[in-house]
């Protein structure tokens, strides 16, 4: 297990699990089995856990759930496990008390999305992402562009003029390109530590001057993708591609669909009893469901 201080050459390490939310039969969250699920991906290599993202089912999680979440995870994992909370909104004010109340709860940083739905323009993301930085100062964020998922795109010049937030430390970039990846280091230089937000494309950053990747599929191969970054990193590059060869079966089948809904099915199938989504996602289909075993056990025994 690798602690904060031997991984300070980036803010929260090289892998960090955007964890599910479980939920009981009767659809409450299961804060029980979210303790057990956090510290089993610790054992299977992540360095940190994000909660209530959106693998995590934010938008369907009441404030009092997420601030519940956060403290449960925390407390299963211990401190030497970097821990983040999605305190994200298209309200300004309530990103803004949902980082502050994250920062209090004792997280080692918050992933903030770019506001969805209302898609304000580059100076209203400036403006929304300055007073939640400006709100909880000591506060590490990682900021979170996903096109497909808000509407609106946070372009690198706007992170650029970002930069002078001490704490705007990281990027969460799942726009689905590695051109994003080079033109935020071209804009902001080294100091912001990227993350890929796309496991398929996480050796195609890495080689790009991504560090590391905040992941869906650690939640079934996380030792393996920790691997290949090892591998990428001590200049095994081969090792590095056969890994990202063998898992992209895997990569492709967990966004099949709706995003958490394959990951919740595989969980399931591997014994984590997390529950079905809450609506309006559902239960991944028996078709998929069955295709998705098939991929599982198909994967190298190693």
């Amino acid at each position: 297990m690798s602690s904060i201080a031997e991984l300070s050459s980036v803010p929260f390490g090289r892998l960090l699990t955007a964890m599910v939310t479980p939920f009981a039969e009767d659809g409450r969250v299961d804060l029980s089995l979210a303790a057990r699920l956090a510290g089993h991906l610790v054992d299977q290599g992540s360095d940190g856990i994000v909660v209530c993202g959106t693998t995590g089912e934010s938008p369907t999680l009441s404030w009092k759930e997420q601030h519940q979440l956060l403290e449960t995870v925390r407390e299963a994992v211990g401190p030497d496990i970097f821990v983040l909370a999605g305190t994200g909104s298209n309200s300004t004010a309530e990103a803004v008390e949902a980082t502050r109340a994250a920062a209090a709860s004792g997280a080692h940083g918050a992933l903030v999305v770019v506001p969805y739905y209302n898609k304000p323009p580059q100076e209203g993301l400036e403006s929304h992402f300055r007073a939640i930085a400006a709100a909880a100062p000591d506060l590490p964020l990682m900021l979170y562009n996903i096109p497909g998922r808000t509407g609106c795109v946070l372009e690198p010049k706007t992170v650029a003029s970002l930069m002078d937030c001490q704490n705007v430390v990281s990027f969460k970039a799942a726009s689905g390109t590695t051109e994003e990846v080079t033109q935020l280091r071209m804009e902001c230089g080294p100091k912001l530590a990227i993350y890929s937000g796309d496991d398929g494309l996480l050796l195609p950053m890495l080689s790009v001057g991504a560090v590391g990747v905040v992941s869906v599929a650690s939640h079934l191969v996380g030792l393996r993708l920790k691997a290949m970054i090892n591998a990428y990193l001590e200049g095994q590059v081969s090792i590095a591609l056969q890994y990202h060869e063998e898992l992209q079966p895997l990569f492709k089948a967990l966004f099949a669909t709706t995003n958490p809904i394959p990951v919740k099915a595989a969980l399931e199938l591997d014994g984590w009893p997390v529950g079905a989504p809450r609506s309006p996602l559902l239960r991944l289909n028996n078709q998929m469901k069955d295709e998705l075993s098939k991929i599982l056990s198909a994967l190298p025994k190693h």
